[in-house]
């Protein structure tokens, strides 16, 4: 009954839990972003970002760091905060600090965007939108009007403002002739229309017994009454907005452009929010973009692309059916040794049920079926075996005693009580064990421990069921099934007829084993110095093998930056990115390239540029979007690879480089544009200093072999123009500084920022901005910016009347870690491991370093970091598991030198896989050592069997060789059927045959390698070792007899 119930439980949770590729990553920012329309990066870092980071220092509790980067209008603050705080308090306090900041800010400055954002949030879904016969606007109106309104209840999804397109607006194209000819400026225009367009309501009139609502034409009704507004009276003529500007049903200028396969078009991204299910949210958008296109207009075409929930669907398939591989294979190795069907389906039923039971306990965790949940219980199959195979065996050997003694058989009650009892304790400090080396995932750093976590949950439910079951059921079905078999003991049929020619076989490989061991225990030299040898060649290995933090996934797409010289204006950007797209489309076949899609410039909104990535700073970027088309495509890797020299070498004057596609990437580099970055940070004093240095680093550092991609993540030498005002001139003139910046900005940036107004649609029922300023086509030469009209009331002058314009240079993007200036240097690796690139990394930084300016220092991020912080976590956990591991053991057997003799198969295991990563191409990364983690323990619990049971023998008195010899002997059909058992159940993962296989490949691998060096050191070296420290046991033994 308890396992029907376990059985219907776990459909029912199966059905309703979260299905996705990754779990969520506990590590939550709030994001700040400030935009003023037309400020330079160098004022909003001083006049804006760095105000309220001074302020965020004093009123927000919890932080733990505060990095910022201050753009061409807009400022992005990202505040991480200390495990544990409260991130809803924290959004209160700094709203609250906001509000209170923007006083000391510059006129105009709105309220921020303040939003809360995790690494979990990635990119799920694109829907590129386009038509024939719409405008960009009305493209982009749709998009933002009715596709996000129409999306906005999915659960699970974050729908950010659209990319692309133009974004519609009431545009006053201002014309600075007829300004000047009526002595006007763009500031009395603003002004006039400030006044003339409201929004205010008129109240109501009690008349009588009724109440009337009065209302107001406030605002024109439409866009040609906008012309007739009144501006001023210029002797004795009425001057109007139509004489000095066009009205018009326009666009704001664009900061970024989308095009997909070479069309202009707007993408609309769709996001996903912390552990909701990838298929689930993809599934629900594309019912909704059914429901909103069947009342959109029909012109309107939307392409879904970039559909994340393929490459989840395909990989968490691949892995279940790793999974049944796994089980499929290790059922026939268990039928085959044990020539019992009924005994197989005893063994083979306790692995469903203990993979459901822990499906249920992930769920009551919180946790999805995600590669990781799923890796583990494909992982633990394997192990699951284990118990009931052990059990099973066992009681086949007390039934053959039974035969053996002429005891009755038609009972089988005592002989199953008999087996348990052996094996019990054995096998709960067996599973002990292994629970026990999962606790080095605890001393992982993040994210990579929020990815590792839910899978060693998954595995240590399944491995308590399993032993659980092993005790209750496994006994209970032998009592039922095996009871014909006990009676009759020989078996016919083809699985017999197999099942004796392996037993024949396997007693000739028994009393070989047994000659051989004996030869060995008469020579403990020889196995000792081969065994030896064997870990000195494993140590010397190990130096050579790379070292990733997680193994590439291919997910069939690459994100491609491309870099114009600073200052480029976004209509170049676009057809040079249009070129490098073309130029993709030379090398890679036509058919397996799906959708090309191209981003230009920065994100135009605030909610874009916090979700975003941080490499789009300014026009002179773009990103080249390369889809390939799903299962009919070359590695991605080998494409990249290819193209980078040629890129190199047709657009000398582009820089390039790679940004992660696959979403396993974009969440572990979470906050860092790159696998490696390099960041010095310093005071603002030592700038000059710091960027020489930073140069410095990036010329060595581009010399490492597999280096790629090295660059400044801060752009410098953006030019500009500087505006020198003389105040005395322009008091002489009736002006002052306000006046000409007021009127420099409106006539280049729009009125929207200092004086926004609004215009509601009638028949729409849409409100869009108002905006007057000259259009950019008309300042096309400095000759027009010289010309630019201030005035105030009757005084006029021309700009060039007033200042003196020079030429100079900024920054594109200047960044602050903890309000501290950073220059950044970034690198990735290619045809090389990360570790090895961040070796030679540190090599420079600290060759180079040794001078440093006070107040400056040098630190390593990005994944380079994340991995090492892992890797040291993970070797004192491992350390501290193997020290409880031994405590267990001491405990167990009473003893400080058997725990010592079973961990001697450690050392072997360690060795095997770093033979296997050698031999197999294997980088060492997180995955691999949770796989050699596992090894570890599998090679603990076999030993622990040998070890156990030699120490019956001498309490039964034999000496501590015989003992070991017959120990190593009778365990020697369980141990290689467990260790065969997992060897078969782990190949299907280490062959990487499935979607996103490489994920989980190298922890299959170093399963295998960690169990056939373990085998062989417990089947060998541990009945030596015994032999060797066991004579302490038999004299304790004696010494407590009576």
């Amino acid at each position: 009954m308890l396992a029907l119930l376990l059985v219907i439980t776990s459909v029912v949770t199966i059905r309703r839990m979260g299905t996705d590729i990754l779990p969520e990553i506990d590590i939550t920012s709030v994001v700040v972003v400030f935009s003023y329309n037309g400020m330079s990066p160098d004022d909003m870092e001083k006049r804006v970002v760095s105000g309220f980071e001074r302020f965020m220092t004093t009123t927000v509790n919890d932080i733990e760091r505060i990095e910022s980067q201050s753009l061409f209008g807009m400022g992005v603050i990202r505040v991480f905060f200390q495990p544990g705080a409260k991130i809803e308090a924290a959004l209160a306090q700094i709203s609250v600090i906001a509000q209170s900041s923007i006083r000391s800010m510059p006129p105009g400055m709105t309220p921020p965007i303040i939003m809360r954002y995790s690494a979990s949030n990635v990119p799920v879904l694109q829907a590129a939108l386009g038509s024939d016969t719409l405008s960009e606007q009305q493209i982009f109106d749709l998009g933002n009007v009715v596709i996000r309104t129409g999306l906005v209840t999915v659960q699970g999804a974050q729908i950010p403002n659209p990319t692309g397109g133009k974004q519609r607006l009431v545009m006053i194209d201002l014309d600075p002739v007829r300004l000047r000819s009526y002595g006007l400026s763009a500031n009395d225009v603003v002004e006039a229309i400030g006044i003339q367009n409201l929004n205010l309501p008129g109240g109501t009139a009690k008349l009588g017994e009724r109440e009337y609502p009065i209302r107001l034409n406030s605002s024109p009704a439409s866009l040609a009454e906008f012309g007739e507004l009144p501006i001023r009276t210029v002797d004795g003529g009425l001057i109007q907005l139509r004489d000095v500007a066009e009205v018009r049903d326009g666009f704001s200028p664009q900061t970024s452009l989308a095009n997909v396969d070479g069309r202009r078009g707007v993408i609309q991204t769709i996001r996903k929010v912390g552990n909701a299910s990838t298929l689930d949210i993809v599934e629900r958008v594309r019912a909704g973009f059914d429901r909103i296109l069947a009342t959109a207009p029909p012109e309107l075409k939307v392409d879904l692309l970039g559909d994340q929930s393929v490459f989840v669907r395909a990989a968490v398939h691949g892995v279940v059916v790793e999974g049944l591989i796994a089980g499929g294979l290790i059922g026939l190795l268990i039928l085959f040794a044990l020539g019992s069907w009924r005994s197989t389906v005893i063994v083979l039923v306790s692995i469903p049920l203990s993979v459901l039971t822990s499906i249920i306990v992930l769920d009551a965790c919180g946790q999805t079926l995600n590669l990781m949940t799923l890796g583990g219980l494909a992982l633990v199959v394997g192990i699951l075996v284990d118990d009931a195979t052990v059990e099973i065996e066992n009681f086949h050997r007390n039934l053959g005693l039974a035969r053996a003694a002429g005891e009755p058989t038609n009972v089988l009650a005592p002989i199953i009580l008999r087996g348990a009892a052996q094996i019990a304790l054995p096998s709960l400090v067996s599973t002990l064990c292994i629970c026990i080396v999962f606790i080095p995932v605890l001393f992982i750093a993040e994210p990579v421990r929020s990815l590792f976590v839910p899978m060693s949950l998954a595995v240590v439910a399944a491995i308590v069921t399993s032993y659980l079951l092993s005790r209750t059921l496994v006994p209970t079905l032998v009592q039922y099934l095996l009871q014909a078999e006990a009676q009759h003991h020989r078996q016919r049929g083809p699985i017999a007829a197999i099942h004796g020619f392996g037993e024949a076989g396997f007693l000739r490989l028994q009393g070989g084993f047994s000659a051989a061991l004996d030869w060995l225990l008469h020579r403990r030299w020889l196995p000792t110095v081969g065994y030896l040898l064997f870990i000195a060649s494993a140590i010397l290995l190990a130096g050579s093998l790379g070292r990733d933090l997680f193994p590439a996934v291919d997910s069939g797409q690459f994100r491609l930056h491309v870099r114009l010289p600073p200052g480029t204006r976004i209509e170049t950007t676009e057809l040079r990115a249009e070129q490098v797209a073309r130029f993709i489309r030379t090398q890679i076949p036509a058919s397996e390239i799906e959708r090309i899609i191209t981003i230009i410039g920065m994100p135009s909104s605030p909610i874009n540029l916090a979700q975003g990535d941080p490499t789009m700073v300014s026009a002179a970027d773009s990103e080249v979007q390369v889809n390939l088309t799903p299962g009919h495509h070359a590695p991605t890797a080998d494409y990249i690879s290819r193209l980078r020299p040629l890129l190199a070498e047709a657009f000398p004057d582009v820089l390039f480089f790679l940004k992660p596609a696959d979403i396993p990437s974009q969440v572990l580099s979470f906050g860092v544009p790159a696998p490696l970055a390099i960041q010095v940070t310093g005071p603002t004093g030592n700038q000059a200093a710091n960027l020489v240095l930073a140069r410095r680093i990036r010329e060595e550092l581009s010399k490492v072999p597999g280096a790629v991609d090295v660059r400044l993540q801060q752009v410098l030498g953006v030019p500009e123009f500087r505006v020198d005002v003389d105040r005395v001139t322009a008091a002489d003139q009736g002006l002052s500084q306000r006046d000409v910046a007021n009127s420099v900005l409106t006539s280049l940036a729009s009125s929207s920022q200092t004086s926004p107004g609004f215009w509601l649609d009638p028949v729409r029922g849409i409100q869009y901005s108002v905006a007057a300023q000259q259009p950019q086509y008309r300042v096309a030469s400095l000759d027009a910016v010289r010309d630019l009209p201030v005035s105030r009331g009757e005084n006029q002058a021309r700009l060039a009347d007033l200042a003196s314009i020079r030429r100079g240079t900024t920054s594109a993007n200047i960044t602050h870690m903890n309000a501290a200036s950073t220059y950044d240097v970034l690198a990735g690796a290619d045809g090389t491991d990360l570790g090895s690139v961040a070796s030679a990394a540190r090599e420079i930084v600290a060759r180079v370093t040794t001078d440093l300016p006070r107040g400056t220092t040098v630190t390593i991020r990005g994944l380079a970091d994340s991995m090492d912080k892992s890797f040291t976590g993970l070797a004192w956990g491992v350390l501290f598991a193997i020290l409880l591991i031994y405590l267990v053991l001491v405990i167990n057997f009473q003893s400080w030198i058997d725990p010592l003799i079973i961990l001697a198969a450690l050392p072997a295991a360690l060795g095997g896989i770093v033979w296997i990563l050698h031999a197999t191409g294997t980088t060492v990364s997180v995955p691999a050592l949770m796989g050699a983690i596992l090894g570890l323990g599998v090679a603990t619990a076999n030993s622990i069997l040998v070890v156990s049971f030699a120490n019956d023998q001498v309490r039964a008195g034999a000496s501590p060789a015989t003992a070991a010899l017959r120990a190593a002997v009778t365990r020697l059909r369980p141990v290689l059927m467990t260790a065969s058992a997992m060897i078969v159940g782990m190949l299907p993962m280490a062959l990487a045959l499935s979607e996103g296989g490489e994920q989980n490949a190298p922890l299959g691998r170093t399963v295998i390698g960690a169990l056939i060096a373990a085998t062989v050191s417990t089947l060998l070296i541990v009945p030596i070792i015994y032999s060797l420290l066991g004579g302490r046991k038999r004299h304790q033994i004696h010494e407590a007899s009576p």
